[in-house]
Formats: C-alpha cells, sequence, structure tokens
C-alpha cells in the first residue's frame, strides 16, 4: 500500500483544536524528543511538534488530516515507489554509506532542501541510492554537490579502525557521523529526518543541545531530502574506494562477500597483512577470511 507523508504547520487555535479531535480516539500516544503530542492508529503516526508543524505518516495520512486537522484537506499522496510528497517546508536529510563494507571509509551526509529546490529535484531520477547504478550516482551528485547545501562526515579506514577499537559499536560511530553533519547545516526550529540505524537515542541525545526537531524512522529514503543525501554519500564512498583502488593497485571492491575476499587476499599479497588497516574495516569476519586465504 502507497505510503505518505505530510508536514503541515498548524496556528495555535490549530493546535488545540487538533488535540481535542483525538481525545476519546483509539490512539495509542507517544513520547517523542521535542513533541507535543505523538499517536500512532489507523494507519498512521502523526506528531505534532512544539513549533505547531504535525507531521503524519502512513496509508492513511490524507484521511487522519481530513477527519482530525480543521480545514484540513490536503493532497500529498507518494506514487507507485512510496516516494514521500515534495516537501513543504525547509528539511534536513541524513543518510549514511558504507556501513555494510569491508573496504572503504564510512560516509554520512546531510543536506538541508528548501521546499523551492526540493519541488525542482521532484520527478527527477534521485531515489534511494541503493537502487540506482553507480555510474547514475556519479551523474546525479556532481549536480547536486553544486545546488543543494550538503555537509558530509567521513571516516577513512585508518581512522575507522582507531575509533571502532575505542567504542567498539558501529552504531555509536555512525550517530557521531550523523551528528557531525546535521549540525554543520542546522538552524533554529528546523526540521532533522534521520533513517533510522539504530536506537533513537543515540542521535537524540547527541543533538540534545540544538533547537530541532528529530525524527527518525526506517527506510527514510522515501523522502526526497534523504534520499539526496544517499546519493551524495554513495558519491563519497565511490569516489574514496576508487582513490584506495588506484593508491595501492587493487581493485578493492564493494560489499562484504566473497569478490571482496579475494580483493583482500590480493592486496595482502602486494602490501602485506599489516597495511590491511589502511583501506578495510578490520573487525569484518573478511578480515579473517583475507588472512586464511593468503595463507
Amino acid at each position: 500500500m502507497t505510503q505518505s507523508t505530510i508536514v503541515i504547520k498548524l496556528p495555535k487555535d490549530g493546535q488545540s483544536s487538533f488535540k481535542q479531535r483525538l481525545e476519546g480516539q483509539a490512539f495509542e500516544y507517544r513520547t517523542v524528543p521535542h513533541a507535543s503530542l505523538s499517536v500512532k492508529g489507523e494507519g498512521v503516526v502523526a506528531t505534532l511538534y512544539a513549533s505547531g508543524k504535525l507531521v503524519v505518516q502512513g496509508a492513511g495520512a490524507e484521511l487522519f488530516i481530513a477527519r482530525y486537522v480543521e480545514g484540513g484537506a490536503v493532497q500529498a499522496t507518494g506514487p507507485k515507489a512510496e516516494r514521500e510528497a515534495t516537501p513543504t517546508i525547509t528539511l534536513i536529510g541524513s543518510d549514511e554509506c558504507g556501513k555494510g563494507d569491508y573496504f572503504g571509509p564510512l560516509v554520512v551526509c546531510a543536506v538541508r532542501l528548501e521546499p523551492e529546490l526540493a519541488e525542482m529535484l521532484s520527478g527527477g531520477r534521485i531515489a534511494d541510492s541503493k537502487t540506482l547504478s553507480d555510474k547514475l550516482i556519479l551523474t546525479l551528485a556532481g549536480a547536486l554537490r553544486e545546488r543543494v547545501p550538503h555537509a558530509i562526515a567521513r571516516l577513512d579506514p585508518p581512522a575507522y579502525n582507531d575509533e571502532y577499537a575505542r567504542v567498539g559499536n558501529v552504531n555509536e560511530i555512525l550517530a557521531d557521523l550523523h551528528a557531525r553533519a546535521i549540525r554543520e547545516l542546522h538552524e533554529p526550529g528546523i526540521h532533522v529526518l534521520v533513517d533510522r540505524f539504530a536506537k533513537e537515542e543515540l542521535i537524540a541525545t547527541r543533538l540534545a543541545d540544538l533547537d530541532i526537531e528529530l525524527e527518525q524512522r526506517p527506510r527514510a529514503e522515501s523522502n526526497l531530502a534523504v534520499a539526496t543525501a544517499s546519493v551524495i554519500a554513495r558519491d563519497e564512498f565511490l569516489g574514496a574506494i576508487s582513490e584506495l583502488s588506484s593508491e595501492h593497485a587493487v581493485e578493492l571492491r564493494k560489499g562484504a562477500g566473497t569478490p571482496v575476499d579475494q580483493a583482500g587476499a590480493e592486496f595482502v599479497g602486494l602490501h602485506g597483512f599489516e597495511s590491511l588497516a589502511k583501506v578495510a574495516k578490520l573487525h569484518f569476519k573478511n578480515t579473517e577470511k583475507v588472512r586464511s586465504l593468503s595463507g
């Protein structure tokens, strides 16, 4: 079923009316940072932030708006690929690349989309980078980097391995990178959407001092801002792994499958096992497989 996300701004009297209309209805009330109210039910999750922004997500988003928001006839249905409606507010979207790749860096990109720019980009080929070819990523990212305000937080393998040895948890590292990129772009009251990868507190605590409306949810790449961030993050990752391959005269493969192990063995044959930390995330199981293949 097609999913939608609708974001609208409610005046103070509209907020009061909205809350009154929900009273006595069969909704599950939730606690969300910076929100005055959040409910789940009837095929939607609806969150009213302290600033008056109402975010409604789910297959029943339009019907919910029509029922519970005064004057709430809104058209914002996502198309067949579950792409969300074009944002009507300035939004920061943040996504990562390289978490599941043995070789290369861990990259996070955050972008800030104004409504006018979002309207311009909507209807194009921007989508979750995992669904796009590398060739298309390189083409799209070149244009996006020029036009879209963005911030990149990146850990190359040597720094990544040091950080992992210190904290021992990839999600902690990711949360730090997301927070770093978001801080570069934030402005008071802005809505921030992150593709959720772990417990929400990981990022929320790192950004608790900022006046932002932080939202985290799975498959957030359906949002144009997060999809744009995913494209730029993937482009950054592809460029980095290409540079490492050229520098070490080995084609370092993406992912963590058998071709990656074989590339690792080739690298070790040329540069020695002790140099693997320059190009790979050593805590992956691939490290032992490379060791075995290398004899």
